[in-house]
């Protein structure tokens, strides 16, 4: 029998009807009351923030460790919460004023912390619970994805949620009649109430009136227990629909500010397209709106609209650090697209030509020789897309030497940090691994908590041959971070390397469970299992891969192997024919068709395959390999030849010796 979904669809298209319907349900114990999720209450975490909310204070008391390990995500998503939970983990950045703040966080940062936030809530529970939240359909996409992983990952915790939208793929869905009542207060729920009743009421308002409702809700607001998360939310709200539009642009920019240092995206473009609605266009105030949300957009992959933005400025303003800026900023969405076969690289270099021109001529010193070397480091990436890492070095370099001589020794310590760490990936590149470590040592001292150079260290750690030091920054990076799958990937390819294949398999297992759309972990897992016989779980997780990208020449390789191990040969060719299509260079798909070809009959085809293999890679195994199947064909002397170049490569090996020792004296 299958097992009926733990969790709840309510769909309806009034939320009154879907609240009375949540309200309704057979499930375990709520958490809180249900949850308006509209992103426009307490911002881009109205749900989770409720969560926490409902969680810490009791964590706190029965286990304070446990809390302070998931300080981090708990900061960034109930700002309310900051003054109970003290910051264990904080990167420089917290310390630095606005300009000196250049690092913005990806988009998967926003996977980090609702991985954290279901591990904390996960080791909480002591019994079933429910999270009731309705609104889905207005959450923002961080809480929406905070709710995906806590489906997946949390098994005491029920979610019962409301949407006008049809329910979310694993999810029982209940629909919901229509209900009589009186209509909502339209101020009252924050201008989220979606009966079209209040809203008339709302306009026929006189304007003056609605205004002063504004104000007084905005006030009640922030002086509440949750002004902080208000502030991301219903304040700003409010208060662009009250009387002064200097306090609503203030609050639109704190609330950027505070959702461009926390990676929160999507918020940034919404909160920030409201701010420049708000702002005299080409003014300063509308050139930092307009920067913050470009450079949101930017990472969310609208490279359309961020330059919408960019032309807008250059179209506004004379200002130079504008048009630096601008320029800079649209080289990057060529220099920095993910897919190379969108990149203009001839494009990106005439813009970031332009940003250097224009910062090489600012009067102030210091705001030259930080801007000028921003934009150097930036032309740096161009050179290194294009090949040219010599060029990308010397950029950076001159970069270290423009901040090195003409800023102060304690200005602009994030410029510095990324200028060394870029310099030391550079460098690692052209083979300088000594210079590279020093560089990044520099860079990890200046920001201790700041994990992706961890990462960075490790592998050229691990390619120096330093495994246990690479595994000390891997699992630092995992302590001074949220969930990070990178780390645990790092970690299994270094377990993978020395053998340990349950320990490869576990950490490869974590990163699936943090994120399940990793498809480098399913196939370095299928490998695993394939080589540890359990070869149904091996397929699944073929299986699984191959959903994500059909075309996987490893996929089908590790297919191939399990179609020769079940005696499925004609799959088995098909499989492997498709990964060498793929992939041409894949030496192991060459190897494992061999193997198939020669215990099907085809011994010339071996041959013919492991040839192929060979100048890919030697290696003792395809040699001997080779050995067999020419000594199958009476071809003893091109075999013996084999087996003294398998014996050079591995000399300890008993079954290459026993096998040149017997030829020889055939021979």
């Amino acid at each position: 029998m299958r097992r009926r979904p733990n969790h709840i669809w309510v769909r309806g298209d009034l939320a009154r009807d879907r609240v009375a319907a949540l309200r309704a349900l057979e499930t375990p114990p709520p958490l809180e009351p249900v949850v308006n999720g509209h992103r426009r209450l307490r911002g881009p975490y109205t749900i989770g923030g409720a969560l926490l909310r409902a969680l810490v204070p009791a964590a706190l008391e029965r286990s304070p460790d446990l809390v302070a390990d998931h300080d981090i995500e708990i900061r960034a998503v109930a700002p309310s919460l900051r003054p109970l939970v003290p910051a264990r983990r904080q990167t420089i950045e917290a310390r630095l004023p606005e300009d000196e703040r250049i690092l913005v966080p990806a988009p998967r940062r926003t996977l980090r912390i609702a991985n954290g936030i279901a591990e904390f809530v996960r080791d909480h529970l002591a019994e079933p619970r429910t999270l009731l939240a309705d609104n889905l359909h207005e959450a923002d996409p961080a809480d929406r994805e905070l709710l995906g992983v806590l489906a997946r990952r949390v098994p005491g915790l029920t979610l019962a949620l409301g949407s006008a939208e049809p329910a979310w793929e694993g999810m029982r869905p209940v629909e919901v009649l229509p209900l009589d009542g009186p209509p909502d207060d339209y101020l009252a729920s924050d201008c989220t109430s979606d009966d079209p009743r209040a809203y008339r009421a709302y306009l026929a308002l006189a304007p003056e009136e609605r205004a002063r409702r504004h104000d007084l809700r905005a006030a009640e607001l922030s002086a509440g227990a949750e002004s902080a998360e208000s502030a991301l939310g219903a304040v700003p709200y409010h208060l662009e629909h009250g009387g002064d539009p200097d306090a609503a642009t203030r609050a639109l920019w704190a609330a950027v500010d505070h959702c461009v240092a926390e990676g929160f995206l999507h918020a940034v473009v919404e909160l920030g397209s409201r701010g420049l609605r708000l702002c005299e266009p080409g003014s300063g105030l509308w050139w930092r709106f307009a920067h913050r949300t470009a450079t949101a957009l930017a990472g969310l992959g609208r490279r359309a609209q961020a330059q919408e933005l960019y032309d807008q400025a250059r179209r506004g303003s004379v200002d130079p650090v504008v048009h630096a800026a601008a320029a800079y900023g649209t080289a990057m969405l060529d220099a920095r697209d993910r897919d190379p076969a969108r990149r203009d690289l001839t494009r990106a270099r005439a813009w970031i030509n332009e940003a250097i021109a224009i910062s090489t001529l600012l009067p102030d010193r210091r705001e030259r020789a930080f801007k000028l070397g921003f934009d150097q480091n930036g032309r740096a990436l161009v050179e290194l897309r294009e090949g040219r890492l010599r060029e990308a070095l010397g950029l950076v370099e001159s970069a270290l030497d423009l901040a090195g001589r003409d800023l102060p020794p304690d200005a602009h310590p994030q410029h510095r940090m990324v200028l060394h760490a870029n310099r030391a990936q550079l460098l690692a590149r052209l083979g300088r691994r000594r210079e590279a470590l020093a560089d990044f040592d520099v860079a990890i001292g200046i920001d201790p908590v700041f994990p992706d150079h961890y990462l960075d260290r490790g592998n050229l750690l691990l390619e120096m041959g330093r495994t246990e030091a690479a595994l000390a920054d891997y699992e630092t990076a995992m302590r001074v971070s949220p969930p990070l799958p990178e780390a645990y990937y790092n970690r299994a390819e270094l377990r993978l390397a020395a053998g340990d294949l349950e320990g490869a398999r576990a950490d490869l297992g974590h990163v699936l469970d943090l994120d399940p759309g990793c498809l480098d972990a399913y196939v370095n897992r299928a490998g695993i299992l394939e080589m540890l016989g359990e070869h149904e779980a091996a397929r699944r997780d073929v299986e699984a891969g191959l959903a994500l990208d059909p075309g996987n020449a490893h996929l089908h390789g590790v297919l191939g192997q399990l179609e020769t191990a079940a005696g499925r040969y004609a799959e088995a060719r098909l499989a492997f024919d498709a990964a060498l299509a793929a992939d041409a260079r894949l030496a192991s798909a060459w190897a494992n068709r061999a193997t198939l070809r020669f215990e099907t009959g085809d011994a010339p085809g071996a041959v013919e395959d492991l040839t192929r293999a060979i100048k890919l890679g030697e290696d003792a195994a395809l040699y001997f390999n080779r050995a067999t199947a020419l000594d199958a064909l009476g071809r003893g002397r091109e075999a013996l030849l084999d087996l003294r170049r398998a014996l050079a490569l591995a000399p300890g090996d008993p079954d290459v010796r026993a096998a040149l020792e017997r030829h020889e004296k055939e021979s």
